[in-house]
């Protein structure tokens, strides 16, 4: 396994991290989420991904329950704030008063003393940031969590924050969290020039497109029963890559990766870390196996002729709008 900062802290994470979105939750998964846990530790990676909302606070339940037998210094451990969790106006945002309630709430359901990383899960434009930053800043004063980050902030509103953190002497963001993936690539634009400039690193979700880049989905074929796509109907981000010439792209890369011995995913992994401003790439996992496959990445250096095709590739799908 590769280790690397994150950001301009002294942290370091594993390059495959395991993510929990969609993945845990629920009684009948719990053994699921045992399992990949277990398989991922053995296979080096350190650091694990969840949030408050995800099934509604289950998916830290699971996590936390998954990760009990492990020494605590041994993992790093990263959850989030922001989208509801209640039908009250205050149970939502990045409120001071919604961040330490929710984080004292996360660290119940997670069983643990600290949060490595709280991420704030999106931007909110009700509260002023300085606020924001003040309740983070002040959390890990009280030890409650040792770093902060954000998810899907553009560049502006990282630059925004980093400038008030800067003013007010409070601790810096760490990471940000975007979606990102060969057909996401939004970062590149200028979030990832930003991050770089202020010393933030990105762990990015979906690095596979939500399974998409693993070739189980084939142009003009039926969608498998036991598939993502298939259970999760009111799923917005898997649907808008369901389309023909996306998955026609998708068959052009596996043939790539097949000449070059490797699986898809972990030709997609390897196109994500690729890019050294990326600190890990999160995985979502329901069995073991599939984590054995994935950390292979790690070893894949995918040359510039190799880069260069993949580019020519992805140029198919230019009629693609990927979701922001």
């Amino acid at each position: 396994m590769e280790y690397r900062r994150v950001g301009n802290s002294g942290l370091k994470v594993s390059a495959i991290g395991l993510g929990s979105w969609l993945t845990y939750g629920t009684a009948s998964e719990q053994k699921a989420a045992d399992a990949c846990v277990q398989k991922a530790i053995e296979c080096g990676i350190n650091f694990f991904d969840t949030a408050n909302a995800y099934n509604n606070g289950a998916g830290e339940k699971a996590l936390g329950s998954a990760l009990k037998p492990y020494d605590r210094s041994s993992y790093v451990l990263s959850t989030k704030v922001f989208f509801p969790m209640g039908e009250g106006p205050n149970d939502r945002g990045l409120s001071r008063k919604h961040i330490i309630e929710q984080c004292d709430a996360s660290l119940k359901r997670l069983g643990v003393d600290y949060i490595d990383i709280y991420f704030c899960h999106r931007y909110d434009k009700e509260t002023p940031t300085e606020e924001t930053l003040r309740a983070l800043d002040d959390l890990i004063s009280q030890g409650k969590i040792l770093y902060a980050g954000v998810s899907e902030w553009s560049a502006a509103e990282i630059t925004e924050a980093t400038g008030i953190s800067k003013k007010l002497n409070l601790r810096p963001l760490i990471s940000n969290q975007p979606i990102y993936n060969m057909f996401e690539r939004y970062i590149e634009d200028d979030v990832l020039k930003v991050s770089a400039a202020e010393g933030i690193g990105q762990i990015v979700f979906s690095p596979l497109a939500q399974g998409i880049l693993t070739g189980k989905y084939k142009p003009e074929t039926q969608i498998p029963k036991e598939s993502r796509a298939a259970n999760d109907k009111v799923n917005n981000v898997i649907n808008s890559y369901l389309k023909d010439y996306v998955l026609e792209c998708v068959q052009d890369l596996n043939r790539l990766a097949k000449e070059l011995d490797i699986s898809l995913a972990q030709l997609s992994l390897a196109w994500v870390l690729r890019n050294q401003g990326v600190s890990s790439a999160l995985i979502g996992a329901s069995r073991p196996e599939q984590i054995v496959e994935n950390v292979k990445a790690v070893e894949v250096n995918l040359r510039e002729d190799v880069l260069q095709e993949i580019e020519e590739i992805l140029m198919k799908v230019t009629g693609f709008a990927p979701l922001r």
